[in-house]
């Protein structure tokens, strides 16, 4: 099943809250967990390449689910005729935003030419942003770094936003820290080069008419709040896909509904239950879909018995949404067991 919507349909694309494209992480079984526990979210594929966009199995890479939307395909790629047609693809499939990679540091993304290296060609950034923007009504954004390397003064920084801005983008998701290509593994590309917000926020000061996402190092939503100040949104990754819970205040807290999705980690679970019944239908085996879902628990008492049950229980043949309710049923007599020894 595909995501497209109908001609009449618009998703609101509400960029204060978004949670960030992650390689083998933010699937569509991972979109549609997030997806339960927040209907505002601005949720994000795995950055997929144009050659597998355009020459790949389709429905196994970019299939989701309507009740996904808004959901914005990641590219990586380079070539401006190859991301105007996979552009061109994603918005066929139904699509609400097309956003290039222009931060990711792997060996295997550099090879590519495509990734953060692109910082160090503006040009050829903005030349693959006008080609996907005259293929596609969708927007498309552009998630980068603050710097690459030796490419550190912020006039490199912002003379690669003006230079993509002019070519027609007005939508920068930047992570706030700058990757080394050379010498730092991707893991550590997450940690070890200094978090510089303010340089954001600068960008921000200076280009009022484009709209800035920060992301990098942002923990819960105390951290968003704050950083919502100076920029229009926030992006987190690691952070919402350990602890998934969080993500159940985003709609009250961050966009101001009178109410969440949901009001339990236990409803939560069995809101996706149809969806995963569906899904092994299909072939898919649990594990897929409830290794996303380990998290939802953490900090809990119980969370352990949860994890274990999500993880090496749900490998056994025929395990199926009968297993989730064994577990939630495992979780409430712990909190009671713990309310009575208390």
């Amino acid at each position: 099943m595909t995501g497209t919507m109908s001609s009449n349909a618009k998703a609101d694309l509400g960029r204060r809250f978004s949670v960030a494209p992650m390689m083998d992480w933010t699937d569509r079984h991972c979109r549609m967990f997030h997806r339960q526990l927040s209907a505002r979210a601005l949720l994000y594929t795995e950055m997929l390449t144009t050659g597998a966009v355009i020459h790949g199995d389709r429905e196994h890479l970019m299939g989701f689910s309507d009740a996904e939307h808004p959901v914005a395909l990641q590219l990586g790629g380079s070539d401006p005729a190859e991301l105007a047609e996979a552009a061109r693809i994603g918005e066929g499939e139904g699509y609400d935003e097309i956003n290039l990679n222009c931060g990711c540091p792997s060996d295997r993304v550099q090879s590519g030419r495509f990734g953060a290296c692109l910082m160090a060609e503006p040009d050829t950034v903005a030349r693959g942003v006008e080609a996907m923007l005259k293929a596609v009504k969708v927007p498309v954004t552009v998630k980068c770094r603050i710097g690459i390397d030796d490419q550190d003064a912020e006039e490199d920084f912002n003379r690669f936003i003006s230079t993509v801005a002019g070519a027609g983008c007005t939508t920068f998701i930047v992570h706030a820290r700058k990757a080394w290509l050379q010498g730092l593994s991707p893991k550590e590309n997450r940690d070890i080069p200094p978090l510089d917000y303010r340089r954001v926020y600068r960008l921000k000061q200076a280009r009022p008419d484009l709209t800035i996402v920060i992301n990098g190092g942002i923990e819960d939503l105390d951290q968003s709040l704050d950083h919502l100040q100076h920029v229009d949104g926030v992006m987190l990754g690691r952070a919402a896909y350990q602890r998934p819970w969080l993500l159940a205040e985003v709609d009250r807290r961050i966009f101001g509904e009178p109410q969440n999705p949901v009001s339990s980690r236990a409803q939560a679970v069995t809101a996706m239950m149809p969806y995963i019944a569906e899904r092994l239908a299909r072939g898919d085996y649990l594990t897929r879909i409830t290794r996303h879902m380990l998290g939802l628990y953490h900090g809990c008492h119980g969370g352990r018995h949860w994890r274990r049950m999500l993880s090496e229980d749900a490998r056994a043949p025929g395990s199926g949404t009968g297993l989730l309710r064994h577990a939630l049923d495992l979780i409430e007599q712990a909190g009671q067991a713990r309310a009575a020894a208390e």
